[in-house]
């Protein structure tokens, strides 16, 4: 096994997942595409994940935001910020086919969300709507759902919600709008309704801006009996000052 895999790495070499320049270990990223990555760090906010530099990190912090439209869940995680590599990774695991990411991408929330997690914690990614998946071939969040629940050995369940209408594209639009259009449109899959009562549930996502796919998702959870929803994305979007 050693002599083949050394065959493998001679044949194809471990490349950086930003730029594709060599690097030492499959599925890194090199010293440039690293500074170009914004990791959230311990100063953010317990529900959302924003970044809030400048507060005191002894206690649980609560953005703006979440206190003018609380949200569904309970608590949330982040591992990196929507812009400069972070942007990037998300949109290639997203619409370029590059499913690879999904492994170190779940290895980067892991850090972040194990405080979180309990050995009966269900891990669950955000429904595409069955149109959307057969176009697009998969699922990017039940991909990383399924790296992390590899990686912490919990329980997960690819299809434990369902997307019961293909809504049009909510990139751009505000959160009212948002909530609006997700109306009625997720729901738990009847036959998966067991494995959540009184369970709690860890919702995986790929970014996170408005928030409002994330809210259809706990209340559907919390009307199907799960006992505490909390929240995973690869990356948070944030308003730059």
């Amino acid at each position: 096994m050693g002599l083949l895999q050394t065959a493998i790495s001679a044949i194809y070499p471990p490349r950086c997942l930003g730029c594709g320049e060599l690097v030492d270990s499959d599925f890194g990223l090199c010293g440039t595409c690293w500074a170009e990555t914004e990791f959230v760090g311990d100063t953010a906010c317990d529900i959302c994940g924003t970044p809030l530099p400048g507060f005191d990190d002894g206690g649980d912090l609560t953005c703006d935001g979440c206190l003018k439209a609380p949200k569904q869940w309970d608590k949330g995680r982040a591992a990196l910020i929507y812009s400069g590599m972070g942007r990037k990774l998300v949109l290639r695991l997203k619409h370029g086919d590059r499913q690879e990411i999904a492994r170190p991408a779940a290895t980067w929330m892991r850090t972040a969300v194990q405080p979180l997690l309990t050995e009966n914690t269900l891990i669950a990614p955000v429904p595409l709507h069955w149109m959307r998946l057969a176009k697009r071939r998969y699922n990017q969040s039940a991909l990383i759902a399924r790296s992390l629940a590899e990686i912490t050995g919990l329980d997960w369940c690819p299809d434990l919600l369902e997307r019961t209408k293909r809504t049009v594209s909510l990139d751009g639009r505000r959160h009212a709008e948002r909530a609006e259009i997700l109306e009625d449109a997720i729901r738990i899959n009847p036959k998966r309704r067991h494995r959540i009562i009184a369970r709690p549930v860890l919702l995986v996502d790929d970014v996170l801006t408005t928030g409002a796919t994330l809210n259809a998702c706990a209340a559907a959870c919390r009307t199907a009996g799960a006992r505490d929803v909390c929240v995973s994305v690869l990356a948070r979007a944030v308003k730059r000052a």
